[in-house]
């Protein structure tokens, strides 16, 4: 019988190439969807498949990577037909693994749509199901641009299979998938949901993934995947062509190899030759040892957080004492908590504690939207506070990160209730030292809990790098003869049990005068002792100035550097004053597009028509603040959640004046766009969002959705008189329809211009097809859509 895990523990494993490069040159309709012809076409398919396993591939992906529901909607075949007969053609002509092939759905996975995370998650079991009943060896879940897609598709693959999983990413050149997850932050996420190996495909030749895979191997303690295209796309005679032959490949991919890579394959623009290369090319074929890793990762999307200093947990989302945030939580006001977590990311914090806890609520909901609105402003890992099994379950399945979880404690009921959960979604856990009895005076007592919990954590597989003990501060007003009993324990289980610690150290000074001080002087106390994570307020001056100053005297702030940079040539009161936010009173409409705040956003524009036109608001105030919003994005500042989340706002904003004015007002009919995805594709993600972009500017966007056929293109912008035409592709076997595309426009309508746009263009190809723009991203094309108007 195969055991997949087992011969990746004795050999490099080798994967196929492209599949679609393959179809190109055997079949004639390429613009066919290459999924169905595991029906039509099953000799075709098998042929590839034999050629692969000859040229030396162990492991051969089904033909299977767009058959999804979402995909095969208008198919006339189902999702069940299509993977099976695809496992079944593999299973038929070769003898290696049967990688199941699941690739992106095509749309962007968003919780305020219908196409949220449990639509992701059903259109992926449904695959995986059909894939295992059919027989597959393995899941290989590819090309994923979007890690929340990615970790639906990876629960899906672990709740109803017990097949190895792999999960590979594609990067943009910036390092950062689509959505803006960089190489740690995939390793971060992928390992904590118990993916097998994890890794690259496509993006780049295998030259240009070299730093990423270094990068990823210095923090992964799994193996890696890593399946590079074969250089860039050319249209030679017609065909789509990649720039990098057979032997460049090889010897680059063996160099990959030698970086501790163990499932080598190949993806666009790679075939059999380009497999046989490399596989002769490999002297030793016995695996690189994994080497595991001792880092502690908390995540969100987009930025994780290395506990290897100190990390400071910002406590204010946390209704205890705090009135106005408890009437937030009740009245549902999540744009009042999203701007508490971005003062306190301004403030320094590293993650953010989110405590829902009020009477009377629905607590599972509730936490899971405050979770993803605080999620869509602040680029913070998040503590999930609660005592709520339930909600924190759910809050953990619906996180897009790897997460804290706040708490376990000694108590039976909660070891078995907690502990499962933070096994199955790989987060962090807080352990606190009370127990059935309350909270111990002394440390000993309060050091056996924190063992207790450790030795239980380690039964379910959770490692104690992710384990943090929280030995409870109390209050000097009402306990002074315990408090320092905290310290010594804290000091105990950093140097006898080797977990992390975490405290919140605000505690101590309540029912106190002077708090600040009290606090700060029992902080730097508890990092002397070897705190880990401080639970406080950020905002408090003493308690930040002493963490900074901490950092210098331990020798985490090498060279002091951090310390410089914040006290140098800058009063305290000048910094202070540089990071307030704007009071509610004196935002403008620019700032509240800049930060999506969309309920604020709505109250100004109405309050702005009472004494401006339409037009005025947008040049004066709307424009500016998408150019702005636009900047941020391309240096990094944002990532492309956020862009679209000013982007709606705006949308709201022109609904909002349309309603007022009972006009189109916000659209210039003058200045009209058709956009497509061509004959064949299905990948409407780029498109959807250049349109949104463009609708933001006010241009008449003529929308024709995916699949669009050649003929309806030329027949929508020959009978609305639109000059300009933008194409987008994501799969190389429907660039051959973008090329036709071009070419029937060019002979019905010859004033007319073409924008092409999709992972698989380059500024060269597109010029080879005879497109007149290209736009390397959605910024780029509505650049180029206002240059294209501002030169008529």
């Amino acid at each position: 019988m195969k055991n997949f895990i087992k011969d990746l523990n004795e050999k490099i494993m080798i994967l196929d190439g492209a599949m679609g490069t393959e179809i190109q040159k055997r079949f004639e309709d390429p613009g066919i969807n290459p999924e169905l012809l595991n029906i039509t076409q099953p000799d075709l398919i098998k042929s590839i498949h034999r050629d692969y396993e000859k040229a030396g591939s162990n492991i051969i992906t089904s033909n299977t990577f767009g058959a999804n529901g979402y995909k095969l909607e208008k198919s006339g075949y189902s999702v069940e037909e299509v993977v099976s007969r695809g496992i079944k053609n593999v299973k038929e002509s070769t003898n290696a693994y049967c990688a199941l092939d699941i690739g992106p759905i095509g749309v962007l996975i968003n919780n305020d749509t219908k196409y949220d995370f449990d639509f992701a998650y059903g259109i992926f079991k449904e695959q995986i199901i059909a894939g295992r009943d059919a027989g597959c060896d393995l899941v290989l879940i590819e090309t994923m641009t979007d890690i929340y897609e990615a970790k639906a598709a990876v629960l899906a693959a672990k709740e109803n299979s017990d097949l190895p999983v792999i999960c590979s990413m594609t990067l943009q050149e910036n390092g950062r998938t689509l959505t803006g997850t960089d190489i740690v932050t995939i390793v971060s996420i992928l390992e904590s949901l118990g993916t097998d190996v994890i890794g690259l495909n496509c993006s780049f030749g295998p030259d240009e993934m070299i730093p990423f895979i270094e990068e990823m191997v210095k923090y992964s303690s799994k193996n890696i995947i890593v399946q590079p295209n074969a250089g860039l796309p050319k249209m030679i005679d017609g065909v789509t062509v990649f720039d990098l032959g057979p032997e460049e490949y090889a010897s680059t991919m063996a160099r990959i190899k030698d970086l501790g890579v163990n499932v080598l394959g190949g993806c666009c623009g790679t075939t059999p030759d380009h497999i046989r290369a490399f596989k002769d090319n490999i002297k030793d074929f016995s695996p690189t040892e994994v080497v595991k890793k001792d880092y502690t990762f908390v995540s969100s999307s987009t930025k994780t957080i290395v506990v290897d200093g100190i990390a400071i947990i910002g406590e204010r989302i946390n209704p205890t004492g705090k009135k106005k945030l408890k009437e937030a939580i009740k009245n549902h006001d999540l744009e009042y908590i999203a701007g508490l977590a971005k003062k306190q990311e301004k403030e320094g914090a590293d993650i953010l504690d989110i405590n829902v806890g009020v009477p009377g609520i629905d607590e599972s909901k509730t936490m899971e939207d405050v979770i993803m609105e605080v999620s869509k402003h602040s680029t913070l890992p998040l503590q999930i506070d609660s005592s709520d099994y339930d909600a924190i379950e759910n809050a953990l399945r619906k996180y897009n990160g790897k997460a804290m979880v706040n708490s376990v404690n000694g108590k039976q009921e909660s070891l078995e209730n907690i502990l499962p959960l933070i096994q199955k979604y790989g987060c962090c856990v807080v352990g606190l030292t009370m127990d059935d009895d309350g909270i111990p005076g002394k440390s000993s007592e309060r050091f056996d809990i924190a063992k207790k919990i450790v030795e239980e954590a380690e039964k379910y597989g959770i490692e104690r790098k992710d384990i943090f003990i929280d030995c409870l501060t109390l209050t000097a007003s009402a306990q002074q003869e315990d408090v320092f009993d905290t310290l010594v324990a804290l000091s105990r289980v950093k140097k006898e049990i080797g977990a992390k610690t975490c405290l919140g150290v605000s505690n101590v000074s309540f029912g106190l005068p002077e708090r600040d001080l009290l606090t700060t002087a029992f902080l730097t106390s508890a990092l002397a002792m070897g705190l880990d994570a401080p639970i406080m307020n950020p905002a408090s001056e003493s308690s930040m100035d002493a963490i900074r100053a901490f950092k210098v005297l331990k020798n985490i702030d090498r060279d002091s550097a951090d310390y410089i940079e914040f006290y140098k040539d800058t009063s305290r009161t000048t910094k202070e004053t540089a990071e307030k936010p704007i009071p509610e009173s004196e935002m403008t409409l620019d700032h509240a597009i800049i930060n999506a705040l969309k309920v604020k956003a709505a109250e100004i524009t109405k309050e702005l028509l009472e004494k401006k036109t339409s037009i005025e608001i947008i040049n004066e105030y709307i424009a500016p603040a998408l150019d702005k919003v636009g900047s941020k994005y391309e240096t990094g500042e944002i990532f492309l959640p956020q862009l679209l989340l000013s982007a709606e706002t705006v949308q709201n904003i022109f609904k909002i004046i349309k309603e007022s004015s009972k006009t189109n007002a916000t659209v210039d009919r003058n200045k009209r766009v058709i956009l497509a995805t061509v004959q064949g594709d299905v990948h409407d993600i780029g498109k959807g969002i250049v349109k949104m972009l463009l609708d933001n500017y006010g241009f008449d966007v003529v929308d024709l959705g995916k699949d669009v056929p050649i003929a309806d293109v030329v027949k929508v912008a020959k009978e609305e008189n639109i000059k300009l035409v933008g194409l987008s592709a994501l799969m190389t076997t429907t660039v051959a329809n973008m090329k036709k595309t071009i070419e029937a426009i060019n002979r019905d309508i010859p004033d007319a211009k073409i924008m092409v746009g999709g992972a698989v263009l380059t500024e060269e190809y597109s010029r080879e097809i005879n497109a007149n723009f290209y736009g390397k991203d959605a910024l780029a094309a509505v650049a180029l859509v206002k240059q294209f108007y501002s030169e008529q």
